[in-house]
C-alpha cells in the first residue's frame, strides 16, 4: 500500500472543483490545492481575510510581503482579483456565497461532524478562525487530511472527542488512503489508494463504511 503525498492529496482535491466554483482553500494543507487546479477551469478562489481572485503560490524570489493569505503565507491574484475588508469577506462566508470550501481536520464523525480548531490538549492553543463560518456557510464542505493520527488512530470517528466546528456539515473526506462520502445513507467508499482492499480500509477506520466504487 502506498498512501497518497499531500501534493497528490492535493491534486485529487483540485480535480473535483467545478468550472465557475467560488472556493476558499483553509489554512494548512488545503491551501495546496491552489497549486493543483486545472488550468482550463475558472475557478475563483477567496481568503477570508479579503481576497477574491487568488492565483497559485508565487515562485521563489516573487513573493509581495503585502499578498498574503489568512495563513499568512504569499499568494498571487489572477486579473481582475480583487481586495476588501474582512467584514465583507465573512459577509460572503455567513450569506452562502461560496460554492465549496476545503478545511483540514482533526476528526470527522459518522455523520459529518467536523472537529478542527481545537484538540482540547493542556496548553493547546485555540485558532478558530473563520472555520465555524465556513463551516456552515459553504454550499460544500471537503475534508483533506491524513486516515490516521500519527499513534496510528482513525481521524474518521462514531463520535467526535475534539470540540466541534461543526455539526453534519461534511460532504466529502479526502484522505491518503481514501475518497469518502458522508451521506444519510452512510460513509460511502468512492476510492481507494492502489494496494489497499476494502477489508483493509476498514480496518484502519474506527467506522464503519460501505464499499461503493
Amino acid at each position: 500500500m502506498k498512501r497518497l503525498t499531500r501534493d497528490e492529496m492535493a491534486k485529487r482535491v483540485a480535480r473535483d472543483i467545478h468550472e465557475g466554483a467560488y472556493v476558499n482553500l483553509g489554512i494548512g494543507l488545503p491551501t495546496t490545492v491552489g497549486n493543483f487546479l486545472p488550468r482550463d477551469r475558472e475557478i475563483f478562489l477567496h481568503s477570508e481575510n479579503g481576497i477574491l481572485g487568488m492565483g497559485p503560490a508565487p515562485r521563489q524570489g516573487e513573493e509581495d510581503e503585502d499578498l498574503i493569505n489568512a495563513g499568512k503565507q504569499p499568494v498571487t491574484l489572477l486579473p481582475g482579483g480583487a481586495y476588501f475588508h474582512h467584514a465583507d469577506s465573512f459577509a460572503m462566508m455567513r450569506g452562502g456565497h461560496l460554492d465549496i470550501c476545503v478545511l483540514g481536520a482533526f476528526q470527522v464523525s459518522a455523520t459529518g461532524d467536523l472537529a478542527n480548531w481545537h484538540t482540547g490538549a493542556p496548553g493547546a492553543i485555540p485558532a478558530v478562525g473563520g472555520a465555524m463560518d465556513l463551516a456552515i456557510g459553504a454550499k460544500q464542505v471537503f475534508v483533506m487530511m491524513e486516515h490516521q493520527t500519527k499513534n496510528g488512530e482513525s481521524k474518521i470517528v462514531e463520535k467526535c472527542s475534539y470540540p466541534l466546528t461543526g455539526v453534519g456539515c461534511v460532504n466529502r473526506i479526502y484522505t491518503d488512503l481514501a475518497v469518502i462520502d458522508v451521506t444519510a445513507k452512510g460513509l460511502l467508499v468512492r476510492e481507494i489508494v492502489d494496494g489497499l482492499d476494502f477489508p483493509g480500509l476498514q480496518e484502519l477506520t474506527a467506522v464503519a463504511l460501505i464499499d461503493d466504487r
